[in-house]
């Protein structure tokens, strides 16, 4: 009877490329165990990609839609809670302009322009509100500051009051300037086209179209503004007619109050959706995300077996290989 053997160089090379291949199989199945997704996927879908690769297309889409509309909160987010500074520092000083006139201290001007100073102060820093540095009230300049600061405002609303010499001439002429393409607008260091609607979900829009040339926001800045110069003696204003003027202006501030608040209902309507895009495409995603794992996951029972069973194999194969590394003529004459 002929017998074959093998020698030690071969069966050593036997046992190298038996172990490679099992920690190959090892490796490939603790990263499927890990991963939840099969290594090969072109065995695995016989090459046929055309269903993945349709749902990770749309899985990129609504990635791409949940950045946009995480930006679309954050400037909304920003708009509110400026205009939310807006109301209440207008409301604020309302009451106190009607407060002083109605408990006779219209006389204490200088203290009620100080007031008015500095709710004009945080108006305007609130309308100049940045996030993620991008001007939020400045239209499509966005990387433009819409506002100047408040002296240098008062120094050209001055100039425009000047001589006035009654509450209504002031308050017609700071309206005038106000509108004037060649008054307030030379300030405004924003754009007059509104920042484009924001795509939030596949059919969806957000517009957030709101700027600082907006007329409440405007006539809230105008009122702050004439308060400020109340007690200024070039607007020549008589006592009486300061106390008129602070009248007629906690009148309008609490006016513009009442419609930044209707602007605030408009950016919270827009919040709202948002959040229901944002929610909607979640659970798209989510939809997507188990479609995928059905056609490329891998079973982790299934393969948890496997990779027991190999590691068995490995444990095995080291054993063997550790006897074989011991056999030699000596020992077997022992």
């Amino acid at each position: 009877m002929t017998m074959t053997s093998v020698g030690d160089l071969a069966r050593g090379l036997m046992l190298k490329t038996r172990s490679a291949e099992i920690r190959s199989d090892v490796e490939r199945l603790s990263k499927e165990l890990s991963s939840g997704r099969v290594s090969d996927v072109s065995a695995h879908l016989a090459g046929d990609y055309s269903h993945v690769t349709d749902i990770e297309r749309g899985m990129s889409r609504l990635d791409a839609f949940r950045i946009s509309g995480t930006e679309a909160r954050l400037f909304a987010d920003a708009m509110q809670a400026g205009l939310t500074r807006v109301a209440d520092r207008s409301s604020g000083l309302s009451t106190v302009l009607l407060q002083a006139d109605s408990a006779g201290m219209a006389g204490q001007h200088g203290i009620l322009a100080t007031e008015a100073r500095g709710a004009l102060e945080d108006m305007i820093s609130s309308l100049n509100t940045r996030v993620g540095g991008r001007s939020v009230f400045a239209g499509v300049a966005t990387d433009s500051t819409p506002l100047p600061q408040a002296d240098i405002l008062l120094a050209r609303l001055k100039e425009a009051l000047e001589g006035a010499g009654s509450a209504r001439d002031a308050i017609e002429k700071a309206q005038d300037w106000f509108q004037d393409p060649a008054g307030f607008a030379t300030l405004y260091g924003g754009s007059d086209t509104a920042l484009s609607a924001m795509q939030v979900s596949e059919r969806e829009t957000v517009a957030l179209d709101l700027t600082v040339m907006d007329p409440a926001l405007r006539d809230g800045l105008m009122a702050a503004a004439v308060a400020a110069l109340n007690d200024d003696p070039a607007l020549s204003l008589s006592m009486e007619q300061r106390g008129v003027l602070a009248r007629e202006l906690g009148v309008a501030l609490a006016n513009t109050g009442d419609k930044v608040i209707g602007l605030q209902g408009k950016v919270g309507a827009a919040q709202d959706r948002i959040g229901q895009a944002a929610a909607r495409n979640a659970a798209a995603r989510s939809s997507l995300e188990i479609a995928r794992n059905e056609l490329i996951g891998a079973d982790p029972y299934d393969t948890a077996t496997r990779l027991q069973a190999a590691q068995g194999q490995l444990d095995a194969l080291y054993s063997v290989t550790v006897r074989n590394a011991q056999l030699s003529l000596v020992n077997y004459l022992k």
